[in-house]
């Protein structure tokens, strides 16, 4: 973990996946993009396994369908501000019906 990221806060919080498609590409791409934005190490983690949320390749290897538990895990001096918006692109379903 570089220092930028270990010397900020924690922050862990559980999402689900309720748009119809689960995390496919478009999704995906959300995520990563959002994701890339803050300085905090940002990890999403489904049934024992821990991606990269800023890689859309690691995203899409959860294959999380719909209803899915996952969770965020965020590491840095903007954590909490990281977590929250990715919460958000949940919530609303990533655009999607």
């Amino acid at each position: 973990m570089d220092s930028d990221a270990s010397a900020g806060e924690q922050s862990v919080r559980q999402v689900l996946v309720t748009n119809q498609l689960g995390l496919h590409a478009r999704p995906a791409s959300q995520i990563a993009r959002e994701a890339q934005a803050f300085v905090a190490k940002i990890s999403i983690e489904a049934q024992g396994q821990t991606v990269d949320a800023k890689s859309i390749l690691d995203i899409l290897t959860l294959s999380a369908g719909m209803g899915s538990t996952l969770e965020i895990r965020a590491c840095g001096a903007d954590a909490p501000q990281a977590v929250d918006r990715l919460t958000e692109l949940f919530a609303a379903k990533f655009g999607e019906k």
